[in-house]
């Protein structure tokens, strides 16, 4: 009798539930404005931002510490929240949100590089200030190669420059802003402009080749494929193409589609490395990164392949991937080696196929190494020397493209000469470009957005992720201790690390992130 009454008491809960009322939408707008208001009023620097802050604004990150005039470009920096804004715009038709674009759209301006691209970083006040910055955490950041150096060009690394110049695509679209258009103009002809004969991109440009690292060449001319640089570049061209109709895009779009072709090594390591001198060979990039075949690249290549075949209907993308899907096999660790169920090395020795692994000696950037050996113990702690790749689920995206009829794919692609031009998409923030679609937010998921929201006007995160503060260039002796596979060496290195006791900060991801959810809920609602 018990049970049925708590079964019957259960479902009729979750019946009431069902037919609960939604959440009144002038409350979801009223919690939408005042967050907002304070990220644009507070937060912001002219209209620019970085990662997360400090409740009382004393200290700032974006992937390393900032200054109070600096921004970030890579996301989930300012274009990222400019991205947010215009979707918020889209949603509601308030100019609140479409003015939060313009000055942000306004700051990347400011910083665009004279070539049309973006660098992961600025600084507001001034070249000179952000040179200071380069020559002082910069340069100390033990692990951030890529910060110690200031190069003053511009970088397609972890989708800087696409991310800015895609946001610059929707501003020049949205109100046909002559503004925005020549900073759209200027982008578009930096992509183009920096594309090698091959069709792959280098991860900076214009070229320099003035960082040496370790005895190593400067590895920012490469042609790369790291942190998908040409995929990237690749999708903001057929954006251009399907929301401009410009066919003098299809050329360099099909060039990289290609590159991805000429690329791949010879069986029996039919996979790829993360970046490739100009005669096409696999080369190192950061002192970590060593010369060789990369089981993690391969994969993401893979992918590629199976979208460009899908995008074309050219069976020639489809023809070597079997190849590289058994090379992925064929490296696979050993399960007393294995972190994962199907682990996979990072790296892969040319010529042995032997797994290469990453270790470091020293306390800092200054007395460090980065070394590679076939030694699977203690490896470095901020770089993976192994990976987990779902074959299974590769083998099956592969057997669903070949079913895909050539013809169909060709006489539907949005590439082919005369497709007609496709107007963008109304939201970019809503969901990540690898999944397929956005989960509607449940009322309490709504009900706990609004009401999380602070008085203050914003919504406290934890601050996972820290540094040790500037105090001066590292020493040569090697600090007493075991940094090997620390994050972060000894206190002289500004390199970011995990917190262990993560205290409150105001963050962009939490702030995007809930604002992406109410207005998924506003979109289900209308």
């Amino acid at each position: 009798m018990y049970s049925r009454v708590f079964y019957t008491a259960v479902f009729l809960l979750c019946l009431a539930a069902d037919f609960a009322p939604a959440v009144d939408r002038t409350e979801v707008l009223a919690t939408m404005k005042r967050a907002t208001a304070f990220m644009t009023e507070t937060v912001s620097y002219q209209g620019g931002y970085v990662w997360n802050y400090l409740t009382d604004f004393s200290r700032r990150w974006g992937e390393m510490e900032a200054t109070k005039t600096m921004i970030w470009i890579q996301p989930p920096g300012t274009p990222a929240m400019g991205h947010l804004f215009l979707d918020a715009y889209h949603a509601t038709g308030d100019e609140t949100y479409y003015h939060a674009a313009e000055q942000t759209a306004d700051a990347l301006i400011k910083c665009q590089h004279e070539s049309g691209g973006w660098n992961y970083v600025a600084d507001l006040a001034g070249e000179d200030s952000l040179r200071r910055w380069y020559d002082t955490i910069g340069k100390n950041g033990w692990r951030l190669e890529e910060f110690q150096h200031y190069y003053g060009n511009a970088t397609f690394d972890d989708k800087t420059t696409s991310e800015a110049a895609r946001f610059m695509l929707r501003m020049a679209l949205e109100k046909n802003n002559l503004r925005y258009k020549a900073a759209l103009d200027r982008a578009v002809a930096f992509v183009l402009n920096s594309q090698y004969p091959a069709g792959v991109w280098p991860q900076r440009y214009p070229l320099k080749y003035d960082f040496s690292k370790d005895g190593r060449p400067d590895y920012t001319s490469f042609m790369t494929f790291n942190d998908e640089v040409t995929a990237e570049n690749i999708d903001f061209l057929i954006l251009c193409y399907q929301a401009l109709g410009d066919a003098r895009f299809l050329e360099p779009i099909h060039r990289a589609m290609n590159a991805f072709l000429v690329t791949q090594q010879a069986a029996p390591q039919a996979g790829w490395a993360l970046q490739y001198t100009t005669d096409l060979q696999p080369a190192g990039a950061r002192s970590y990164e060593p010369k060789a075949l990369v089981t993690s690249t391969t994969a993401e290549n893979i992918g590629q392949l199976l979208k460009f075949y899908t995008l074309t209907g050219e069976v020639k993308f489809l023809e070597r991937i079997p190849e590289a899907l058994d090379w992925l096999d064929s490296v696979k660790l050993p399960p007393s080696l294995g972190m994962f169920r199907s682990s996979h090395p990072t790296f892969v020795e040319l010529g042995t196929n032997e797994p290469l692994f990453i270790h470091r000696t020293g306390s800092n950037v200054i007395n460090g190494r980065y070394y590679a050996d076939k030694n699977p113990q203690n490896t470095v702690g901020h770089y993976s020397s192994v990976r987990f790749i779902d074959m299974t689920a590769l083998r099956n995206s592969f057997e669903q493209a070949r079913a895909i009829d050539p013809n169909d794919a060709k006489q539907n692609s949005p590439l082919r000469p005369g497709a007609p031009a496709r107007d963008l998409p109304r939201f970019f923030s809503l969901r990540s470009r690898r999944q397929s679609r956005s989960i509607r937010p449940s009322e309490s998921q709504v009900e706990r957005i609004i009401n999380s929201l602070n008085t203050q006007g914003y919504w406290p995160s934890r601050l996972r992720s820290t540094s040790n503060p500037y105090k001066g260039d590292g020493p040569k002796e090697v600090t007493p201790g075991d940094f090997s596979q620390t994050n972060v060496g000894d206190t002289y290195d500004t390199s970011p690390y995990p917190s262990r006791k993560p205290i409150t900060c105001i963050s962009t991801t939490t702030y995007i992130r809930n604002m992406s959810a109410l207005i998924l809920y506003l979109e289900s609602e209308s």
